[in-house]
């Protein structure tokens, strides 16, 4: 991972307490430069949603910077929530199973765990920038983890949770990165789109 890079809690960006306070205009300005060309649904959701569910506790956006001489640059971001998940103890291990059975209740009759999990609700990197100067997929993921294991160390919890479009390339991402498939669901379409698939990983803590 690059440490020069760093992450903002977006909530920071509109506090004028805080030392990474710019406001609501300035922070407009700086994601509207943002571009996500190969998922359209994570360059929309932080221009048009990141920061409205931040405000409401919906989930928390953090802002990731490479610093630059002439001011940093705004390389990505990532969107964190507590969800729900409800996993089919046929889709995974038994091992998986009794771990996941500490955090979670066993509904009998369809043999489905229920259990609250940190959900990396989006991930996304600026394709604005050039390639050279680009964030990975892995420094994002990384500080994803970060994020949610100080949380992890306030609250506690074991599990954490993405959904992927069916792509080998990012099934075999979060694979490397230690995700287990476990479900599948059909997302819900936005006016420009058709229904489609999402493959649901999970991964212990």
């Amino acid at each position: 991972m690059n440490t020069s890079c760093y992450a903002v809690n977006i909530r920071s960006t509109i506090d004028k307490n805080d030392n990474a306070y710019i406001g609501e205009d300035a922070l407009n300005l700086l994601i509207d430069g943002f571009s996500c060309p190969p998922n359209l649904e994570v360059e929309h959701f932080l221009k048009h949603s990141a920061l409205d569910f931040t405000k409401k506790n919906q989930s928390v956006t953090y802002l990731a910077f490479r610093p630059a001489t002439h001011g940093d640059i705004f390389a990505g971001y990532y969107s964190l929530a507590i969800k729900p998940i409800s996993v089919r103890a046929s889709a995974i291990s038994k091992t998986m199973g009794k771990k996941l059975a500490r955090v979670s209740v066993l509904n009998q009759e369809n043999d489905t765990f229920t259990a609250s999990a940190y959900l990396i609700a989006q991930l996304g990197k600026n394709f604005a920038l050039p390639k050279e100067k680009r964030i990975s997929g892995k420094e994002l993921l990384t500080f994803a983890d970060l994020t949610i294991k100080m949380a992890r160390h306030i609250v506690g919890g074991m599990v954490e949770f993405l959904e992927c479009e069916d792509n080998p390339f990012l099934l075999d991402f979060y694979a490397e990165n230690g995700f287990k498939a476990f479900d599948r669901r059909t997302a819900t379409p936005s006016d420009n789109e058709s229904p489609h698939e999402l493959v649901q990983l999970l991964r212990f803590l």
